[in-house]
């Protein structure tokens, strides 16, 4: 389907869903919808009471929906393989969501010592992605689900500065990560093809949202974002290419789905443009070697 919105997600009930970064914004809206459509919905949080009052506000409209808090900080490693212990332990894994990540923070580390961005938005997904891999091989159809950016545009990897030790800049470090969510995408979906895996790698971005990730932007942006957000997809529409890719019965393993209007900035979900730099098998193969030296966790896939 090339004009996805929530309306066309079909009945998730008997599937149990994994929404990373729940709580706010473009996950708590795609987190909703699931629930409203059936689905057990693991809500994988680094705060307890804001995923809880998440849940609670979902609930609101919806009193049986079946939510749960799972904890979860991408930001360390050990807090990572706890959540993927937790929810092996559910009858069922359909879909895991990665949505979760930060965006143009000022230079930080990771409880591991990473580069903030990278850190979590790469090593964190990549981490949590290879350790539920075996629990949602158990599924058929089951999904990982990828959140990239349009910012993946720009994006280049530092491999000889993945820590920012040499230098850091917010916007470049931002896009070096989303084109590191598309690169690991491109790479897995090889890997799990060549297995003969069930599972589908599919990625996903939410064009331009007015979501709480905007936080971070300049003084100057920040000021302008209210008036920008009139234009912008709110968080239920830059949640339509997650649902697409999470629940769609024809969404195609490897595909990347985004918005349709404004240059891929808003509007109903399709299969969404990128870079050639996103399809460079030897960069992604490069890219998921030293994720493994980096977090010590293997998805034990072998190269395509």
């Amino acid at each position: 389907m090339t004009r996805f919105t929530d309306a066309d997600v079909p009945d998730q009930s008997g599937k149990c869903i994994i929404v990373t970064g729940a709580n706010t914004g473009i996950g708590y809206a795609a987190a909703k919808v699931l629930a409203r459509k059936g689905a057990r919905v693991l809500l994988a949080c680094r705060d307890e009471g804001k995923a809880e009052a998440a849940i609670a506000r979902i609930r609101e409209g919806l009193p049986q929906a079946d939510c749960a808090f799972l904890p979860c900080d991408q930001a360390d490693l050990a807090s990572v393989r706890r959540a993927a212990e937790i929810a092996s332990a559910e009858p069922r894994i359909d879909v895991l969501l990665n949505n979760a990540g930060v965006m143009m923070p000022p230079l930080g580390r990771t409880a591991q010592g990473f580069e903030q961005q990278f850190g979590v938005n790469h090593l964190g997904c990549f981490a949590l992605t290879a350790l539920l891999l075996p629990r949602l091989a158990e599924t058929a159809g089951a999904r990982v689900v990828v959140t990239s950016s349009l910012a993946h545009r720009r994006g280049r990897i530092a491999w000889d500065d993945l820590n920012a030790e040499q230098g850091y800049s917010t916007g470049q470090r931002y896009s070096d990560s989303k084109l590191a969510n598309l690169l690991f995408v491109a790479e897995l979906d090889r890997r799990l093809r060549a297995a003969g895996s069930p599972v589908s790698a599919i990625a996903c971005h939410p064009g331009v949202a007015s979501t709480e990730l905007a936080r971070h932007l300049p003084r100057l942006a920040q000021a302008f974002w209210p008036a920008l957000a009139v234009v912008l997809n709110t968080p239920q529409m830059g949640a339509w290419p997650a649902l697409q890719a999470a629940t769609d019965p024809d969404a195609i393993a490897g595909a990347y789905y985004g918005p349709q209007q404004m240059g891929e900035m808003r509007g109903r979900s399709g299969l969404a443009s990128r870079t050639a730099a996103s399809q460079d098998t030897i960069a992604a193969r490069r890219l998921w070697d030293v994720s493994v030296a980096m977090t010590g966790i293997d998805p034990g896939l072998a190269p395509a």
